[in-house]
């Protein structure tokens, strides 16, 4: 009997008309745990470097973690694979809400899309029912819009949707999957309107087995009971007003200035109080016990859920207030648009127009206030109407597209995609090697385990070490010795990187929220979820058996075959380099030797391909194989990765016993960033 997951896929062609339920090898489990992990293994084996992000033949792969479904709180994360008409690499997407588990019940992990449908249509999954159907009447219709449109025509309010808008139906390249509170975004909604997807439904009244579910459901009512009460779990962005370090130190815009100092008690207070007007009620997600999704209701606008980040990226933009944001966001979530690069898009046409290098002829009828800019060129982009049809197509197509000079302009990109656009002082080592080398299309893919400031006071660093639950003692070591106003070493700097972008697997291949896990260790230094006790929930919901260093070795794993796809697509040490003035100080020497001894580190080539003794170690010989078939490794590379052990004689206090969460009465993200800035 399978544990946690289904053990079926649904594969649908879209071309044929063709649906499928397989069944899948438990062995892949054990080998990628689920979630992105299967995901890269199915685009590996069955998307060949040949392949356009356009053809038929891409994939387009929604996944639910491992633990997805199970009683496990907090867990709940679809994941979305395909290979990215952007950068041409593999593009990874989440969202949570409620739609995983439901394809859990409906009986599925996957649903793998490949084809394109002649005409406009959406998948309808009912249990074992599934239905290719006609979406005509859906076309141009908004994300909320369509999944209102879809229950009514159905007759069951409690099916979950996913959709895209008019940006994903016109392929323009920042379109995002819309769901309920969440979305996914990053390169994902492109190719779901390239293959002429409107929508999935999806309802599920199945049930699946864990192994041990008595034991389970104990541990995991009392977990949810410690969720619950700490302040260190979930996203407190939706729910705490002081958002000083972003608005200061945030460049939006490319080339717009950094507004340091903007943030004033003032400033809080307004957005505080706007919040509050509009604000119907916060919600969470499927099984969690925090409630991080703003619901609003702007006057003269639909009633949406706020996701993440996006409550202040427009308005940084467009050099509004937050009720600029709170407006735009209505319509942009309808359109179906990333709200990360879709705002630097407009403001990046902006100030190429205020240059002279676009001009009235480009942007005709052009208004003269920002606010009323950033409408009209969102309404040109969806539409990929004029120059909204260049600039669709990111920005380092469309300053190349454009010329005349615009490349100048175009400089917060990383292998071909938009970042979050921070500017700041002197290099940060660990996050120079993240921005390089990560294989996510964004940096908070591949943040979040280690604290992002040292503590000056070496009484309160050194209470923040022991408290650390979290952290393998290296990490406790390598803080103990971070002072303010440095950076780390190079062997921190390397480690750091690595555990940060190991936990992000993890929850990849799981479906933890990464607000419960991965991203939230930066702030306070504890999660809900770690290395050390996340073990322990997959053993007893699949009856596995492995610990922490088996997890890292599965994430590890993960890890170099994404990292295989996009090195066989074409991705070398050439691409690995963050804009040149992301930050104002450069150590150009130090910053080789670092990516020089992180390729070291991670057993790869010093052009960063996996060594063929790393992929071996890893049971990824096939990809050795084919590596050494296309001429991409000779074969005779020994260099192999670091042994980085979660557990040591100094760390067996962790060593086999299940860590409640750190408890802290007084902790808030306003105070934390205040006694660390």
């Amino acid at each position: 009997m399978r544990y946690a997951e289904t053990g079926y896929n649904l594969e649908v062609d879209l071309s044929r008309g063709n649906i499928e339920r397989v069944e899948t090898d438990p062995g892949l489990t054990e080998k990628y745990l689920g979630g992105n992990g299967t995901a890269a293994k199915l685009i590996w084996d069955r998307v060949s470097p040949e392949t356009d992000a356009f053809s038929p033949d891409n994939l387009l792969i929604f996944s639910a973690g491992l633990l997805v479904g199970t009683p496990v709180p907090g867990c709940n994360r679809t994941m979305v694979d395909t290979i990215s008409p952007q950068t041409n690499f593999f593009s990874h997407s989440i969202f949570g809400g409620y739609f995983g588990p439901e394809l859990k019940h409906a009986g599925y992990d996957k649903i793998v899309i490949r084809g394109k449908a002649p005409d406009l249509v959406y998948l309808w999954i009912n249990n074992d029912k599934v239905e290719i159907r006609d979406a005509s009447h859906l076309k141009g219709k908004g994300t909320q819009e369509t999944a209102v449109l879809i229950r009514e025509e159905l007759k069951d309010p409690r099916i979950q949707v996913a959709a895209i808008g008019l940006a994903g139906e016109n392929r323009v390249f920042m379109a995002s999957i819309e769901h309920c509170n969440a979305a996914a975004a990053r390169g994902v909604g492109v190719i779901m309107g390239d293959k002429k997807l409107k929508a999935i439904a999806v309802r599920g009244t199945k049930d699946f087995y864990v192994a041990n579910s008595e034991e389970l459901f104990k541990l995991c009512l009392r977990h949810s009971q410690d969720m619950q009460a700490s302040p260190f779990v979930g996203d407190l962005m939706a729910i705490e007003w002081n958002d000083a370090f972003h608005h200061n130190n945030f460049s939006w815009g490319n080339v717009r200035v950094r507004r340091k100092g903007y943030w004033t008690q003032e400033i809080e207070d307004k957005f505080k109080e706007y919040t509050l007007k509009i604000r119907d009620r916060l919600q969470g997600c499927y099984n969690c016990p925090k409630n991080c999704h703003l619901v609003v209701k702007p006057p003269g606008r639909q009633r949406y859920m706020l996701k993440c980040y996006g409550k202040a990226t427009w308005h940084m933009a467009a050099f509004k207030e937050i009720d600029f944001t709170f407006d735009i966001l209505a319509l942009s979530q309808e359109y179906g648009v990333d709200s990360y690069a879709t705002p630097q898009a407009i403001a990046y046409a902006i100030e190429l127009y205020e240059a002279g290098i676009l001009t009235d002829k480009d942007l005709p009828d052009f208004p003269a206030e920002s606010g009323d800019r950033f409408y009209y060129l969102l309404e040109k982009i969806v539409r990929r109407e004029g120059i909204g049809d260049v600039l669709a197509n990111g920005l380092y197509r469309a300053a190349r597209q454009i010329g005349n000079g615009a490349e100048t302009y175009e400089h917060n990109t990383i292998k071909k995609f938009e970042q979050v656009p921070v500017k700041l002082g002197k290099v940060n080592y660990p996050y120079y090697l993240m921005y390089c080398t990560s294989d996510k299309m964004a940096i908070n893919q591949t943040e979040g385990s280690y604290p992002q400031d040292p503590i000056a006071d070496i009484v309160e660093r050194q209470k923040f070490a022991d408290e650390w639950l979290s952290a393998p003692e290296r990490f406790r070591r390598y803080f103990m010795g971070w002072e303010p106003r440095t950076n780390p070493s190079v062997e921190a700097s390397i480690n750091i990187c690595d555990w940060n972008e190991t936990m992000h697997y993890v929850d990849d291949a799981t479906g933890l929220c990464a607000f419960c896990s991965s991203f939230r260790g930066q702030f306070g230094g504890a999660t809900a979820y770690h290395i050390y006790n996340i073990p322990t929930f997959i053993n007893l919901a699949t009856g596995m058996n492995i610990d922490a260093d088996d997890l890292w070795q599965i994430a590890r794993r993960n890890r170099n075959l994404v990292r295989a796809i996009n090195i066989s697509r074409g991705l070398r040490r050439a691409d690995e380099k963050p804009p040149k003035d992301h930050w104002k100080k450069r150590e150009p020497e130090k910053e080789q030797e670092l990516l020089d001894e992180y390729y070291k580190f991670k057993g790869w080539t010093n052009d960063g391909i996996p060594s063929k003794a790393t992929l071996d170690k890893l049971g990824l010989d096939y990809v050795a194989e084919e590596f050494i078939k296309r001429g991409i490794l000779t074969g005779n590379e020994d260099n192999c990765y670091t042994e980085t052990p979660c557990y040591s004689e100094v760390n067996k206090r962790e060593s086999g016993q299940f860590s409640s969460l750190r408890k802290s009465a007084e902790f808030t993200l306003t105070e934390y960033l205040h006694q660390n800035k």
